[in-house]
This record gives C-alpha cells, sequence and structure tokens, in this order.
C-alpha cells in the first residue's frame, strides 16, 4: 500500500470544502490506492477587520509547521492575491508550491466552447486562462483543440465565428462567477469543488501529452507578466512540478494585465 499523504483543507465547514471532500474521500483527486491523512480545519467567525490576514496566518502556519515540498492551492478569492500573501510568510517553501486556482474559469470555458460545437466537455482541450480569477480574466479559446473522429481540430475552425469567441464568450466566461451568484445568492461551491479537485489531480498525476491547464502560478517573466506576482498561465505538469508553456501567441482583445 502507498505512503499516507496527508491532505488539509481550510475553511472546512464552508460550501466549497462540503462538495470537495467526497472528492478526496472517494479517490478522485489522488487515486483510489493512496491513502490520505484527512485534516479539516476551520476557525471561529472572526471581525470583518481581520479577513484581510487570515491568508498570512495560514502562511505562517505553513512555513512553521508543513513539509518543504508542500503544494497549496488557494481558492479562496482574491485568490491570485492570496496566493501571494500566504507564499510572501511563508519563506521556507518554494513559491512554485504555491498556486491559486482558475480552474474553475478553464472548466466553464471549456463547457461553453463544447456546447457551442455540440460535442462533450472533454472533446475541448487547451483552453487557456490569463490573468486573474475574476472579471479581468480573458479567456482564451486561440490554441483550443476539440477532437472530432479521433482528430484534434482547432476550435476557432470548428466555430467559425470570431465575433462570438473575441465578444460573448469572452464576456460570459469573465462574468459567469457573479451571474452565478445573482441567480443562486450564493457561490457555485459543487463546480468550484469540482475544480479544485482538478487542479490537484492534475498537479498530482500530470497533463496529458499535448495538453495543457491554466493554474494562477508565480510568474517567471513570461508573456512580460512582471516576475513574482500570481498569475494564471497555461502550464504543463510532470513529476508533480509544472512548467509554464511558452506558446507564440498575439493576445487579442486583452488592452492591460491585473497581475494579482
Amino acid at each position: 500500500m502507498a505512503k499516507p499523504i496527508t491532505v488539509v483543507v481550510t475553511g472546512a465547514a464552508g460550501q466549497i470544502a462540503y462538495s470537495l471532500l467526497y472528492q478526496l474521500a472517494a479517490g478522485s483527486v489522488f487515486g483510489e490506492d493512496q491513502p490520505i491523512d484527512l485534516r479539516l480545519l476551520d476557525i471561529p467567525p472572526m471581525m470583518g477587520v481581520l479577513e484581510g490576514v487570515i491568508f498570512k496566518v495560514q502562511g505562517e502556519a505553513l512555513d512553521k509547521f508543513a513539509k518543504k515540498d508542500v503544494k497549496v492551492l488557494v481558492v479562496g478569492n482574491p485568490a491570485n492575491t492570496n496566493a501571494l500573501i500566504c507564499s510572501h510568510y511563508a519563506p521556507s517553501i518554494p513559491k512554485e508550491n504555491f498556486t491559486a486556482m482558475t480552474r474553475l474559469d478553464q472548466n466553464r470555458a471549456q463547457a461553453a466552447l463544447a456546447s457551442r460545437i455540440g460535442v462533450s466537455v472533454d472533446k475541448v482541450k487547451n483552453v487557456i486562462i490569463w490573468g486573474n480569477h475574476s472579471s479581468t480574466q480573458y479567456p482564451d479559446a486561440a490554441h483550443a483543440t476539440v477532437d472530432k473522429d479521433c482528430v484534434a481540430h482547432p476550435v476557432s475552425k470548428a466555430i467559425n465565428d470570431d465575433a462570438w469567441l473575441n465578444g460573448e464568450f469572452v464576456e460570459t466566461i469573465q462574468k459567469r462567477g457573479a451571474a452565478v451568484i445573482a441567480a443562486r445568492k450564493m457561490s457555485s461551491a459543487m463546480s468550484a469543488a469540482k475544480a479544485a479537485g482538478d487542479h490537484m489531480r492534475d498537479w498530482w498525476f500530470g497533463t496529458k501529452s499535448n495538453q495543457f491547464v491554466s493554474m494562477g502560478v508565480v510568474s517567471d517573466g513570461s508573456y512580460g507578466i512582471p516576475k513574482d506576482v500570481v498569475f494564471s498561465l497555461p502550464v504543463t505538469i510532470k513529476d508533480k512540478k509544472y512548467t509554464i508553456v511558452q506558446v507564440n501567441l498575439y493576445l487579442p482583445l486583452l488592452k492591460e494585465f491585473h497581475p494579482i
């Protein structure tokens, strides 16, 4: 039997954690044969003035108690900023071990493209989310492909509607979170939990050949993004380490970046 790994879920009483825990317990994230030592943490209600430093406290705790190869996924918004804060207060842990979740946006973008083309979501690959998990993000289908008859075709050709791809599609993904909250009066917890599971599963097992995923990672200066800010970029993953994909891109309509 494999050696157990410790999995810590903070905010464990929240909606997203509630939907995530079954994935962890069922083996959907780290594999059916991987034992886990599941630790659930939460805090008493805090005064509003303290809410901005919760991730400072978590960073300090990680720095003091966690293994130095710990892999951290920040979901709580603003996820990019919170990941940066958490990393800052855990200086003994490599910065590349801290990530922010934009997989929810990637999943939404894939679903929108698949619906437009008329295929199942798993047929659409290599959609990129640039930037933040916020309305400033840029969902990019320029390098996305769709599998038809066992052949990968460019999504742009399959849809054949640049106006939709550069307009309605982008705006819909950028505003999807707000639309869900407006409709449900709460966030899309199950979708977010599914995305968190997807993110960690790929980080654990690696990405498939010729496929990349979007993760909020510490910038190395690629694509002109300032170094050391957390920014969603396309990555491939092997042996639990991600590599930023260097694709030859021109980003239409993206007039300014909002790194943190």
